[in-house]
């Protein structure tokens, strides 16, 4: 079997496989489908769902305790050294699962304080910097000329100041508590969904949809609203989600610099920075919030990963799974149709071309034809 043989098989198979798919069914449907279809993205996402469910109930918001005993500021004695209670085999929490640190506070709700504050910061500058960036490459990216101009440059300058700085000087100004602070970073932190919308603007405004809509008469708002920006969902959420994900990596360097959460709060990057020194000697302080940050980050790089293929219009993979499941006299038999088919097609194109006396179309030309 050729090379060209099993691309033209795996074009039929896919084919059939996507008009399967698309019969009947919204791009919503469609979405959701290759979403739930993604094993990585559906793991990490009931992942991530049990720890801010995890976080938000064990220690309780505001006013609320929680269904844990210790809170995060409370300091029980020292039992066994400060060591971790926890067990798996058999299950056992025991009275510090994650053990205490040097003057006896429970580590597991100060953990889990942590991932909340971490979690916050990070959902607030995801949502501002997706905001601020949507606005100003849809902007620059439709309206072109000045405007474009205008956002670019002011964009191109923030860019050039790194964003850690930034955030060092604004952890170090800010007292007013982490949604302030998560306002000031996301402030900051929009560049780069500036210029991902901007570009897919500047191509979807092109596109004969967007011609059909200013020939029907609509307004400039209507068709960034209504078919532009619509389009454009699957860029704005997948880099969202990337977006989130650094932003936490963003929150934990200005915590561990003492330039973020300050206490008697704290955050995950902010308990790594005050056990630092216990590393050698108690190394569970450093292991529990070092895990949560590479958790959280990895399951929203794997959502993130899920909504790219979920939304990308244009992959055309066929399911390993229907692979398997495909009989193979039915991929012989696809096979077989497309190349008769190919054939037939060559074989009608080569007799026309005989019968219409075309040189050089159909048959040799004979050489005793010239002597005459």
């Amino acid at each position: 079997m050729t090379e060209q043989t099993t691309e033209r098989m795996t074009d039929s198979l896919d084919s059939g496989e996507v008009a399967a798919d698309l019969k009947g069914k919204s791009q919503g449907a469609l979405v959701r489908k290759r979403f739930f279809g993604h094993t990585g993205a559906i793991v990490s996402l009931v992942v991530l769902a049990l720890v801010v469910i995890l976080a938000l109930t064990s220690v309780g918001i505001g006013g609320w305790h929680g269904w844990w005993k210790f809170r995060w500021t409370d300091t029980p004695p020292l039992q066994n050294g400060g060591r971790p209670t926890l067990s798996l085999f058999p299950f056992s929490l025991g009275e510090h699962p994650f053990g205490q640190d040097s003057v006896g506070r429970d580590y597991f709700a100060m953990t889990m304080r942590g991932t909340q504050i971490s979690l916050l910061v990070t959902f607030v500058v995801g949502v501002i910097a997706a905001f601020v960036g949507v606005v100003f490459g849809a902007l620059s990216g439709y309206f072109r000329g000045w405007v474009e101009a205008v956002l670019m440059r002011l964009t191109d300058m923030v860019i050039i100041i790194p964003v850690l700085l930034i955030g060092a000087v604004i952890g170090y100004n800010t007292k007013s508590g982490v949604v302030v602070l998560g306002l000031l970073l996301g402030l900051t932190y929009w560049t780069g969904m500036a210029r991902l919308v901007r570009g897919d603007f500047l191509s979807l405004r092109e596109r004969e949809f967007v011609d059909a809509a200013r020939l029907a008469g609509a307004s400039d708002k209507r068709i960034i609203f209504k078919h532009i920006l619509p389009n454009a969902v699957g860029v704005i959420t997948v880099n969202t989600t990337l977006l989130m994900s650094s932003a936490i990596l963003l929150e934990t360097s200005l915590s561990y610099l003492n330039m973020g959460v300050k206490a008697p709060d704290t955050s995950l990057g902010l308990l790594i920075s005050q056990n630092q020194a216990a590393f050698a000697t108690r190394p569970w302080l450093f292991w529990w919030p070092g895990l949560f940050i590479v958790l959280i980050c990895l399951c929203i790089n794997f959502i993130g990963d899920g909504l790219r293929d979920a939304f990308d219009p244009r992959q055309r993979k066929i399911s390993l799974r229907r692979m398997k499941e495909t009989p193979r006299e039915e991929i012989d038999n696809r096979l077989e149709g497309s190349l008769l088919a190919a054939n037939v097609a060559t074989l009608d194109g080569a007799r026309s071309g005989w019968e219409d006396g075309a040189p050089g179309v159909g048959h040799d030309p004979d050489p005793r034809d010239e002597t005459k």
